[in-house]
């Protein structure tokens, strides 16, 4: 949960902001770092991985959570993708009117233009909740401590213990139903504004 909720919340703050920059703030080769941005999603994660390993090793934070969530404060290119049509899709007018009210670009950002975002926010929430809630490379790579285990390793460990000739698949279903209720309710209860968000991300008008 911890892992989860941290790294929902650094991904959201830091990816709506980079994208409003890049839909609504208009400077040289806001173009150029874009196309940057859109460039980071055709690398594989086996490409990065032991370079990042080495930049939290150097930091001292392996064996702690922070490499399983602090990296989002970064963004991602994907959310910056998907929140930037969402911002192109919302209309001019709102902010040259905060602009000629004497709000700054940061005052418009957070009082009026966030409010307006809550479905594509909510999409990125349940992404990236269902991201960090089921990953298991990271914990695998970072993690030594038993008492740092997220739930998906913790299932792997579970099942290591039951040890050759005991394997229950009983014990591992009723586990793995209980690591998978928590995104069953999300997204129950958020359905409604998931789908709105995914339908009208990339519409202008």
């Amino acid at each position: 949960v911890i892992v989860s909720v941290l790294g929902v919340l650094a991904v959201l703050v830091s990816s709506s902001m980079i994208a409003y920059g890049l839909a609504r703030l208009r400077f040289p080769g806001s173009g150029i770092v874009f196309t940057g941005v859109l460039a980071t999603m055709m690398l594989p994660g086996a490409v990065t991985m032991v370079p990042v390993f080495l930049i939290w090793k150097n930091l001292g934070m392996v064996n702690t959570l922070f490499p399983l969530w602090l990296g989002n404060l970064f963004g991602s290119s994907f959310y910056i993708f998907m929140l930037r049509q969402f911002f192109l899709g919302l209309p001019q007018e709102v902010i040259d009117a905060g602009r000629v009210d004497g709000a700054s670009y940061y005052r418009v950002f957070w009082q009026l233009l966030l409010p307006l975002m809550t479905p594509a926010l909510l999409s990125v929430t349940i992404f990236e909740f269902e991201a960090r809630w089921n990953d298991f490379m990271g914990p695998l790579i970072y993690i030594q401590n038993p008492d740092l285990r997220t739930l998906p390793l913790g299932l792997q460990i579970f099942v290591q213990h039951l040890g050759f000739g005991q394997f229950r698949w009983e014990l591992l279903f009723a586990a793995s139903v209980m690591v998978t209720m928590p995104m069953i309710i999300l997204f129950a209860v958020a359905q409604k504004q998931f789908i709105q968000g995914i339908a009208t991300t990339g519409l202008k008008g």
